[in-house]
Order: structure tokens, then C-alpha cells, then sequence
């Protein structure tokens, strides 16, 4: 038996998965948890949480730890991969049928197509200017004095929604103070801003070739307003004739990079024999 973390250092949380391999191919997580980065404290968040993790998993070692996203320098990393790579092989431990995933992250938005077996074959990224972000939706219900909890089902119940105009998130928060300001809904609102981001997420997508679902990753995952706006955009956009194009997520989808991470290092653990044992004590 093997056991792998996965750690997936972002721009507004840490991820970490403790997963097992019982050599019958089965992977499975034993521990996942999270936690918001503040005040840029990145190492001790991820040393926190990855000590959490172990604890919670019940394991007396770790025989490889991956990293992901801004996690090259953790001190007890084994190896780190590409985010690109475990959020493809993350998707599909999730949803096997995926053939892009949409990873919406705090500062900015990728696409990935990905074949079957989790190989990266091409992916675009969005700027951390641009208003499609996990940051620029939490800044603007903020203002409008809204949870990241209603967001969602606020959204849903728009009636005449109006689109952002910009691009760049600085002004695009101008756009809906002018909104509030004309006495337009929360929820018209909130689902034009779900829209304009849909947009930009849909054109990431029709750039690339791929087969199957789209699966949405990242903290929007569970936000079924953003989820709905993606849908009607990238069918709005589809070619005519074209079957409609399905999106989907999981309860997971948030850990999808430190999933992609953990599998990542059990397979270099289990083929290369790679890095020694890291023992679950909390990184100096």
C-alpha cells in the first residue's frame, strides 16, 4: 500500500488530499482540507493544514508528497507537477468522463483539454487583469452585501440581467456601482455578472479541441448561478447543429488540483520508487 498528499498552494487557499493506493489500482482519499490564505502567510497555512490532513487521514507516514500550484518551495515537497497536469488528472479521478476542465481560481482562469488518460493537450489562460475570477465575484458580492453561499441561487432568480462592460476588474466593479446606483436587483445583477464571466470562460473553451464534459474546478465550482451562465454560454456559442455541450462538477471539485497532485505522486512512488519517506510530522 502507498500513501501519497497532494498539496495545491493557490492564490487564495491551500488544498491538501491525503490519498491511498491499496496495489489493486484503487485510489482513494482518506483526508482533504482547506483553508484561506491571509495576509500572505502562504508557508504556514500549508504547513497547518498539510499537519491537519495527516492527522485526520490516521496515517503513520507518507511515502511521497506532491505539490501543485505555488507550492514548489514547501519543505517536505517530494516533487511537484504542473497545474495543468493535476487538475487534468484530478477531473478525471472525478468525473472520468471530462474532456476540459475549467479551473476558476482566485486570480485568474484556465482551460484544459485533456485526453482519457489524464495527458494535457492544450490549454488557454485568462489574465489576472481580466474580470473572471474567484476575487472579482467575492469583491463585488461583498459590496453588495451578499455570502458567497447566496450568490448562487440569487442569481437564478434574475429576471433582466445586465452584463459587465469591461474587462478589466477595476472597472468592471465601477460598472455595478453605477448599477446599484439606477436601482438595479442584486440578483440581475449578480447574474449579469455571472454572464459576462461565462463569456470569457465560454471563449477559453471554444478555443480548444476536445471531446466530452466540461468539468469546473476551483471555489466557483459550487456556485450553480456560474454554472448555469457557463452552460447557456457555451451553447449559445456552439456550432449549429452541434450537441449541446454538458457541464458538470463534483462536492470535491475544490480539491481537484491536490486530487491531480496526490495521484501524480503515487504513480511516480509506485513506478520510480522516487524521494524517501516523509513521516507525518509537521515540516520545520
Amino acid at each position: 500500500m502507498a500513501i501519497s498528499a497532494g498539496i495545491d498552494v493557490g492564490s487564495g487557499a491551500v488544498k491538501v488530499v491525503v490519498m491511498q493506493d491499496d496495489d489493486s489500482g484503487h485510489e482513494a482519499p482518506l483526508a482533504q482540507l482547506s483553508a484561506r490564505i491571509r495576509r500572505r502567510e502562504i508557508a504556514k497555512v500549508a504547513a497547518e493544514v498539510f499537519q491537519a490532513a495527516v492527522d485526520a487521514s490516521g496515517v503513520d507516514e507518507i511515502h511521497y508528497v506532491a505539490t501543485t500550484g505555488e507550492g514548489e518551495d514547501f519543505p517536505s515537497a517530494t516533487g511537484h507537477f504542473y497545474g495543468m497536469t493535476t487538475h487534468a488528472r484530478g477531473a478525471l479521478y472525478l468525473e472520468p468522463r471530462a474532456g476540459a476542465v475549467l479551473d476558476v481560481g482566485a486570480l485568474h482562469t484556465r482551460a484544459v483539454a485533456m485526453d482519457p488518460r489524464g495527458r494535457v493537450l492544450d490549454y488557454k489562460m485568462t489574465s489576472q487583469c481580466a474580470s473572471g475570477s474567484g476575487q472579482f465575484l467575492e469583491n463585488i458580492a461583498r459590496y453588495l452585501g451578499v455570502s458567497q453561499e447566496e450568490i448562487g441561487a440569487l442569481s437564478m432568480r434574475a429576471t433582466q440581467p445586465e452584463k459587465v462592460s469591461s474587462i478589466c476588474a477595476v472597472l468592471a466593479e465601477t460598472d455595478v456601482i453605477n448599477m446599484v446606483s439606477r436601482g438595479i436587483t442584486t440578483s440581475d445583477i449578480l447574474r449579469g455578472v455571472h454572464e459576462s464571466m461565462a463569456d470569457r470562460f465560454a471563449r477559453l473553451l471554444h478555443s480548444l479541441q476536445f471531446e466530452g464534459p466540461v468539468f469546473v474546478s476551483g471555489g466557483l465550482a459550487s456556485d450553480v448561478g456560474m454554472l448555469a451562465a457557463l452552460r447557456d454560454a457555451l451553447n449559445k456559442k456552439a456550432a449549429a447543429g452541434a450537441a449541446p455541450r454538458e457541464v458538470v462538477t463534483h462536492p470535491s471539485a475544490i480539491f481537484t488540483g491536490a486530487i491531480g497532485a496526490a495521484l501524480c505522486g503515487l504513480f511516480r512512488y509506485k513506478k520510480f520508487g522516487q524521494g524517501s519517506v516523509a513521516w507525518a510530522t509537521a515540516p520545520a
